[in-house]
């Protein structure tokens, strides 16, 4: 047995060709789950192409992907294709911060998502959704992503920062709209961050709305405290020095909250009736199940525990339409994956979407199969086979919220009705931070 080392290119891996002056992007933004998919099918577990911004390489085997985000994490950052996206509507919140400020505001925020916490979320969210069911009429046509997007803005609002926002919920849907439309714009991908686009304007003005009902929700705060929300305990912290956050500081971590704690949610249950209209099978035994179990009373947290197919159907909605369909990493230092030399600075790509259809992990990907989720078949995964909260120190912190959220939600809607797509509904999806439906997602709600 050879113990030599096997041998580094410092040559890209093979890769698309692209475009002159435009490279890749074209591809990418206007059809961006047919352009990674069919680079992992023609070029194999790591493709790389030059843009005018530098390499960029997909890793496309769940090993790769491990190492970047959880053995050689610290030689990784977010890097300026993330920032370039987020930053304009996030700014320095935890999910673009780096070093010293990520990890005080982690741990500050932290224990609004600890276990303790999050028991304390559950009647919230079942009672926000008994609250929107109210609103349902027996066959009538809803609009399922829009509704699923306002109650968990509420719940959101309501559990981390301890606010009613009934009179900002159309205004925050309305502002993280057209930021996501904006940034899903070719030219805010391929022209300097000079240039003042339409899409940079829509950006701005989505961020001056936003603003305005953050700082009127930071100032409820500020002269009504709380005692345990995420808000408060910003307000209330100190540095050695002694100084506290600024209130631009504590904007980017509410900013950011709201948008990564119901925007993922919205689109994983909204894929998820997606997927049971389509599967009745599926829909039929999840209904058993609940029937068996709640017997018609609300869903509680202790009630999870025996509806092991209802957390099934969750994972494999999660699998097969991932809320977050890639993520994107830089090194600070060169590193060198699957025999290949990855530049500092380097964009590495890394997409659920893509690893999560892999025949080589999953039996018929394609197909919309929660039996699959036995405690063997996970067991049997490699580690980075599904990653839908991404992996290692910068995981998603809401995980465990986001998780218990879209169970309750499930069980609490799917106890009482049945839902039916419209003839013309279909699941067409765009690619920006998350992957969105472009459409409508019209469904009929039949009381059950």
């Amino acid at each position: 047995m050879s113990n030599e080392t096997p041998p580094v290119s410092t040559e890209m891996p093979p890769g698309p060709d692209g475009l002159p002056l435009v490279g890749n992007y074209p591809a990418f933004v206007r059809r961006p789950f047919e352009f990674m998919t069919q680079n992992a099918a023609e070029y194999g577990d790591i493709v790389g192409w030059e843009e005018l911004d530098g390499p960029i390489y997909q890793l496309n085997h769940p090993d790769h992907i491990e190492q970047v985000l959880v053995q050689n994490n610290q030689n990784y950052i977010k890097g300026d294709a993330f920032q370039r996206t987020l930053s304009p509507i996030t700014g320095d919140g935890i999910l673009n911060s780096e070093g010293a400020v990520w990890r005080r505001n982690r741990h500050l925020i932290q224990p609004a998502f600890g276990p303790s916490r999050i028991s304390e979320y559950a009647e919230m969210m079942t009672d926000a959704t008994e609250e929107l069911l109210a609103t349902w009429g027996d066959g009538e046509t809803r609009l399922i992503h829009d509704d699923m997007m306002d109650v968990t803005l509420r719940i959101v609002a309501q559990a981390l920062f301890g606010v009613d926002i009934d009179d900002y919920v159309d205004e925050v849907g309305l502002a993280l709209e057209e930021f996501m439309e904006a940034s899903e714009s070719l030219s805010h991908y391929v022209l300097p961050e000079n240039v003042p686009t339409p899409s940079r304007r829509r950006i701005r003005h989505a961020r001056e709305r936003l603003d305005n009902v953050v700082y009127d929700i930071i100032e409820q705060r500020r002269e009504n405290p709380g005692e345990r929300d995420v808000i408060s305990m910003l307000l209330s912290v100190s540095d050695d020095e002694g100084d506290g956050l600024s209130t631009e500081q504590i904007r980017d971590e509410v900013v950011t909250l709201l948008l990564a704690g119901h925007e993922t949610t919205a689109l994983s249950l909204t894929f998820t009736a997606y997927a049971l209209a389509r599967h009745p099978e599926v829909e039929k035994r999840l209904v058993a199940e609940l029937d068996e179990v709640l017997d018609g009373e609300t869903p509680t947290m202790a009630d999870l525990a025996e509806l092991p197919y209802t957390e099934q159907v969750v994972k494999e909605s999660m699998r097969l339409y991932p809320p977050v369909p890639g993520i994107v990493r830089e090194p600070v230092k060169p590193d060198i994956i699957g025999g290949y030399e990855i530049p500092a600075g380097a964009t590495i790509r890394m997409h659920q979407w893509v690893v999560h259809r892999d025949a080589r992990w999953y039996d018929d990907p394609l197909a919309f199969d929660p039996s699959r989720w036995t405690k063997e078949f996970e067991k049997s995964l490699p580690k980075l086979a599904y990653f839908p909260f991404a992996a290692g120190p910068r995981r998603c912190i809401g995980d465990r919220f986001a998780m218990l959220e879209a169970r309750l939600l499930l069980a609490t809607i799917y106890q009482q009705y049945h839902l039916e797509l419209t003839p013309d509904t279909e699941l067409n999806l765009a690619a920006s931070v998350t992957a969105r439906p472009k459409d409508p997602v019209r469904m009929t709600v039949h009381r059950r």
